[in-house]
């Protein structure tokens, strides 16, 4: 009984608030003469305090054309907006920056659904060892992490030496497909330092608190535990997957709204990925864990600080690939 009424008090208090809402609205057009939507995009500055007001407001609109503006596809938001113009009874020619700050909204809008789409088509493709271009993509990983060391056969124990888990690292895309190897060869490739960097450290670690004494009390075994496990590889897919998770629920938003002029593009998604695997390294190495066992921990708080920061609608989590410049004051 006290489920049912509190139910009952949520549903009430909903609509309510929607009702509310909605007065609230009529009586701010009264005394401004604006529709929310010009009001939104005259009194926001642009990336994603308005673009995110914008999207919520044509979402939440009881307007089927408002409501369905935000799914069209990118030839037809011009005529879109037209629409929306006519339907709120505003003459483009007295206010011609609204059409050319929703036009900059809606591409965003549209395209962040298309890129989600993107991704999940690469996800969704599993590894096809019969594939020439899923083969010759692996094989340029392989030169992009090793240039001086020739691999041996395709099925080798190397691919072990950068983070994969076995001989034939087709096994280990299963859970993000091709996703995870496109962003591993443009991580390997258009950052090649850094992705050179974390190969060694993870080759490599810095046991600051283990003494020379200490090491040699470690079995071949533990000492492998010590190590990020060669993980380049490894960690790289399951960064894939916590870049995934983001934009697929809404939260990479703030970032690509901000960083995006236009549509943000699968090359965006794939910068965030090296921006994310540039912080990772930098966190792993600042929580210093005791060994590989705890990976899941420290990608757990990496996750919720990420998503902390997301939460500033100003945040652009690489500004160095940033074209927030770019964004026209209007």
């Amino acid at each position: 009984m006290k489920h049912f009424l509190r139910m009952l008090i949520q549903v009430c208090l909903y609509f309510y608030c929607k009702f509310l809402w909605r007065c609230l609205k009529f009586v701010m057009r009264k005394l401004t003469g604006r529709c929310e939507l010009q009001r939104i995009c005259y009194n926001t500055k642009p990336g994603a305090s308005r673009t995110m007001k914008i999207e919520t407001s044509l979402r939440d609109s009881k307007s089927k054309l408002l409501q369905t503006s935000v799914s069209v596809h990118p030839d037809a938001i011009e005529k879109t907006i037209e629409d929306i113009m006519e339907l709120k009874k505003i003459n483009p020619d007295i206010n011609p920056q609204l059409g050319i700050s929703l036009q900059a909204c809606l591409l965003q809008i549209v395209g962040y659904r298309n890129l989600i789409a993107d991704v999940e088509k690469l996800r969704r493709e599993p590894y096809d060892s019969d594939n020439p271009q899923h083969e010759e993509m692996l094989l340029k990983l392989w030169k992009f992490l090793k240039p001086n060391t020739p691999l041996e056969s395709r099925i080798s124990k190397q691919w072990c030496e950068i983070g994969f888990q076995g001989d034939d690292p087709k096994t280990d895309f299963r859970g993000m497909g091709l996703l995870g190897l496109y962003n591993l060869q443009y991580f390997a490739e258009r950052d090649a330092a850094a992705a050179q960097q974390v190969l060694s450290d993870s080759l490599h670690p810095k046991c600051r608190d283990i003494t020379k004494e200490e090491i040699s009390k470690f079995s071949k075994a533990e000492w492998e535990k010590k190590r990020m496990d060669k993980a380049i590889a490894i960690v790289g897919i399951n960064i894939t997957d916590l870049a995934y998770n983001l934009l697929v629920s809404g939260a990479l938003k703030t970032h690509f709204y901000n960083i995006a002029p236009e549509a943000p593009t699968l090359s965006h998604f794939q910068q965030t990925f090296c921006y994310l695997m540039h912080e990772f390294h930098k966190f792993w190495i600042e929580e210093d864990p005791m060994d590989i066992m705890e990976f899941n921990r420290v990608r757990e708080k990496f996750r919720k600080r990420i998503i902390k920061q997301l939460q500033n609608p100003d945040m652009a989590l690489c500004p160095h690939f940033a074209a927030s410049e770019g964004l026209i004051n209007i």
